[in-house]
């Protein structure tokens, strides 16, 4: 699959100006350069990617003026019986981001797809309590099963990393310069709710998820050094 496709698409019906098109298209090698940079620092394939042609926002309650601009989400797809996870790369974060933040957003997805991952093989989707709250649970960074330097072996990379998310990511340049080149212009937006983040997933359509051997003791070993590192800092 071509990840600009939805964002071709969108230029050819005129909802994308050609400027923009433009500037996406000669910036999106950054996000390519990204993707094989972090599948050489994990020796893991990185998920299948695609660019959403609009500013993703969402809202945490609907009485609350405040939002918050996703980037990118970490989104899993159940299609005919068959299983995958899906990286969506917002267009304005490929338009203005920096390269070591595109990559910092790019990796950290990655650590989001490995941990829903293990969730999945350990069946750990199951209670109500996390298929209700699958992003919730994924998405509270504090908790993070996997710790960065155990996964990247890539001094560059985990720099950004951990410069760009040591608490919850805000990169308020680049949320000012989307807001004025985007957002003001008028260029399309999608406002999701954080709950329609949550997907659920029945027993039965866990059952049937297949995961390759070899990946799962991978991220196995991953996660158990991530724990050692943690038992660390906690002492």
């Amino acid at each position: 699959m071509d990840p600009l496709v939805r964002f071709k698409d969108a230029h050819s019906k005129g909802i994308i100006p050609d400027d923009m098109y433009d500037l996406v298209l000669k910036r999106f090698p950054i996000v390519v350069a990204g993707i094989n940079r972090i599948e050489k620092a994990s020796g893991i394939r990185y998920p299948v990617a695609y660019v959403e042609p609009s500013l993703v926002i969402s809202s945490p309650n609907p009485n609350s003026y405040e939002y918050g601009i996703l980037f990118a989400r970490t989104i899993p797809v159940l299609f005919d019986d068959k299983f995958q996870v899906v990286i969506q790369i917002s267009a304005p974060l490929i338009a203005y981001g920096l390269k070591g933040t595109i990559h910092a957003i790019l990796a950290h997805e990655f650590l989001h797809f490995i941990e829903l991952i293990r969730k999945i093989s350990k069946m750990d989707l199951l209670s109500d309590e996390i298929s209700g709250n699958l992003f919730e649970n994924v998405y509270s960074d504090e908790t993070r099963l996997f710790e960065p330097r155990v996964v990247f072996k890539d001094r560059t990379l985990l720099n950004h990393i951990t410069k760009k998310f040591p608490a919850g990511f805000r990169d308020y340049k680049l949320e000012d310069k989307v807001t004025k080149f985007w957002a003001d212009k008028n260029l399309p937006k999608s406002n999701i709710s954080l709950d329609a983040n949550n997907v659920k997933l029945s027993a039965e359509s866990l059952s049937k998820i297949k995961l390759s051997p070899a990946f799962l003791s991978k991220i196995e070993l991953l996660h158990e050094k991530s724990l050692k590192i943690h038992k660390k800092k906690l002492y």
